[in-house]
């Protein structure tokens, strides 16, 4: 990585202790834009761990961030467990039939990351990447969080509905998206790689404050406990609106909250930077994918102005994963502003 004085491990590690680093850690958040690096189509991921691999390996070494996240949908625990999944030729996956008509249906169990569905495609990708950029780039594996794969087995709207009418039903939902997300942790673990949580469902602009404490957050704080048991932090993306449930997210034990452009981050930094390490929030689409590389180094600017100084420290990153035909020069322009900013930050980039 000779665009940079440290590797992304080293930069992490050191910044963890409070010791002198280069620049901010930064993380565009690519996803399967990868495919766009290695030439291929999105669809061609689909069961193919080596592919998958080859098109993360090939972004990271393109662009020199700070993580490798393997990640091609959301939907990759709740196909394992019999939800249908539409793949386009070219795009992102999205999600067809959800698994269950009914949501007390006795036969749903939790997935077999060894055999089930894509998970086994997605492990060996961790490998694959671990064995060739492991020992300097965290490598982590996408894991959607209980409360979003439990909205993929009945359908969002139903969920919602369900909170209200069966809330019972909602938690036994839960509870089994739970101990899908807990055997494919351990497998995920099992590879070296550690779990990145997502789970978009659990926003604010979703479910209310209510709703989250009483569905979403115990399932989090117990795969959160397993995570830290583990010996590994957890950082938690939850899209959207989350200002509401900020403090409860902190009370998962995760230790970044990576969050979406939709929020003030100088909000967050104030609200919970104490607690946890932020994350974000560059938008995705306006900035990364339709703006310019001058505007994607002006709302980096920003970011890091919001929340350079954040006490737990800061990522910067894109609010959520990029679109597909995220242009290059934008990724570019990330990393080049981090790197033009520097460490420690210049009191005009605090203005």
């Amino acid at each position: 990585m000779g665009r940079d004085a440290m590797t992304p491990l080293d930069r992490l590690a050191a910044y963890g202790r409070g010791a002198a680093i280069d620049r901010l850690p930064c993380v565009p958040i690519v996803g399967n834009t990868a495919a766009r690096v290695l030439g291929v189509k999105v669809s061609a991921f689909r069961g193919d761990g080596r592919l998958m691999a080859e098109a993360q390996i090939a972004s990271y070494r393109r662009f020199g961030y700070d993580n490798i996240r393997v990640f091609t949908d959301l939907y990759t625990q709740a196909e394992a467990m019999g939800a249908l999944v539409h793949y386009p030729d070219d795009e992102t996956a999205y999600l067809e039939a959800p698994a269950l008509g009914d949501a007390g249906d006795p036969e749903l169990g939790p997935a077999d990351p060894r055999t089930d569905g894509n998970l086994p495609a997605h492990l060996e990708a961790a490998r694959r990447v671990l064995d060739a950029v492991g020992k300097e780039v965290p490598v982590t594996v996408a894991l959607t969080g209980p409360f979003t794969t439990a909205s993929f087995l009945v359908g969002t709207e139903r969920l919602v509905r369900l909170t209200l009418r069966r809330p019972d039903a909602v938690q036994r939902l839960c509870e089994v998206a739970l101990q899908s997300s807990l055997a494919y942790a351990e497998a995920i673990l099992a590879t070296g790689a550690t779990p990145s949580l997502t789970d978009p469902m659990s926003s604010a602009t979703v479910i209310g404050p209510r709703q989250f404490r009483e569905f979403s957050l115990p399932y989090l704080k117990r795969l959160v406990a397993f995570l830290t048991w583990r010996g590994r932090a957890a950082t938690l993306h939850i899209c959207g609106r989350t200002s509401p449930v900020w403090a409860e997210m902190a009370d998962t034990g995760a230790a970044c909250l990576s969050l979406d452009d939709t929020v003030d981050l100088a909000d967050a930094r104030r609200q919970v930077g104490h607690r946890v390490r932020l994350m974000g929030n560059v938008s995705p689409c306006a900035v990364m994918l339709q703006g310019s590389p001058a505007e994607v180094r002006a709302a980096v600017r920003k970011v890091v102005a919001a929340a350079g100084h954040s006490p737990k420290g800061l990522v910067v990153a894109s609010g959520c994963s990029l679109p597909t035909e995220t242009p290059f020069a934008n990724i570019d322009a990330m990393l080049d502003a981090v790197r033009e900013i520097g460490w420690p930050l210049a009191p005009e980039v605090l203005t």
